[in-house]
């Protein structure tokens, strides 16, 4: 029986990983505890910024809790549902499951864009127009920053989910991933495809190069300022915050890029699994490491905290 759009296909399958039962035992361990992991870091950073009054009124801890709540969605999207495979490896899920979760993820990672592009813009403002940071940047206009990171990240995807998901689906309906990614939606899906892969193609491409291009302009403003700084000691604080920032950046745009922006990156489906893996799931475990190693605020925070305690 066909669906009201059109389509044959009523469920997908996930292969996963493809691997034997005692290896598919021994990912459900790993990714276990690297998805405990995450959701304690970013809970961490959450609870601390919201409890300390200092780093509370600050708008680059407002925007890095803002930003570790979004991690904690975005590894929830894909990581439960990976588990559940691995563990019960028939891999079902529904049309409408498999474009859900296909519309969160990628929204939840256009969020993320525009996050990154928001802690480099503070970062510009704070050291390029010290004098005008405090404000610019206010509690309130921060937080406005914040939902409109979410806003535009959500909206972004609803037409691009919504053209591939009329598309005519009539089988096969296997799909070599462990998540409901669009490259492999988009090979199953059966001719005229029209312009739908061009336009999310052009729509990638876009979103990707205009939210790089935008952080690149402002870590290297940043970046110039601080050659021209003459007192070593702020100077040098200041290249510690943003080595961190432009980690984070490389790690997760660097991924991205090798994913959806090199031709031909869809056909090698290991390879594919593997970096999906690699910005779903490692960078989220990472990012409140490389963000709090070495903070001296976010380690005299957690110490005022704990004094609080033993009182």
């Amino acid at each position: 029986m066909e669906l009201a759009n059109g389509t044959a296909v009523q469920e997908f399958i996930l292969l996963g990983f493809g691997v034997t039962q005692q290896k598919r035992f021994f990912l459900f361990i790993l990714f276990a505890i690297l998805y405990m992991l995450t959701l304690a870091e970013n809970i961490a950073i959450i609870t601390l910024v919201t409890l300390d009054v200092h780093l509370s009124q600050v708008p680059m801890y407002i925007l890095l809790r803002n930003f570790s709540w979004l991690e904690i969605c975005y590894v929830t999207t894909t990581v439960p549902r990976m588990l559940f495979d691995l563990m019960l490896p028939q891999g079902n899920i529904s049309f409408q499951a498999c474009f859900f979760q296909f519309y969160v993820f990628f929204s939840l990672g256009t969020t993320e864009f525009f996050f990154l592009s928001a802690m480099g813009m503070d970062r510009y403002l704070a050291i390029c127009h010290p004098l005008r940071y405090p404000q610019i940047m206010t509690p309130n206009s921060c937080c406005a920053l914040v939902v409109a990171c979410w806003v535009l990240g959500f909206l972004g995807y609803i037409v691009p989910v919504i053209l591939i998901s009329k598309l005519s689906f009539c089988g096969p309906n296997i799909i070599d991933h462990f998540v409901c990614d669009p490259g492999p939606l988009l090979s199953l899906a059966c001719p005229p495809l029209g312009n739908v892969p061009r336009g999310f193609q052009i729509f990638m491409h876009t979103l990707f190069l205009g939210n790089v291009f935008f952080v690149l302009l402002s870590y290297g403003a940043v970046i110039l300022t601080l050659m021209k700084t003459s007192n070593q000691g702020s100077r040098r604080k200041a290249f510690s915050t943003i080595s961190f920032h432009l980690m984070v950046v490389t790690l997760f745009y660097s991924s991205v890029a090798g994913m959806y922006l090199v031709p031909g990156g869809e056909s090698q489906s290991e390879v594919t699994k593997a970096v999906t893996l690699f910005y779903s799931t490692i960078t989220p475990f990472l990012n409140p490491l490389i963000y709090c190693l070495r903070n001296d605020q976010v380690w005299e925070a957690l110490g005022r905290l704990l004094k609080k305690k033993d009182r």
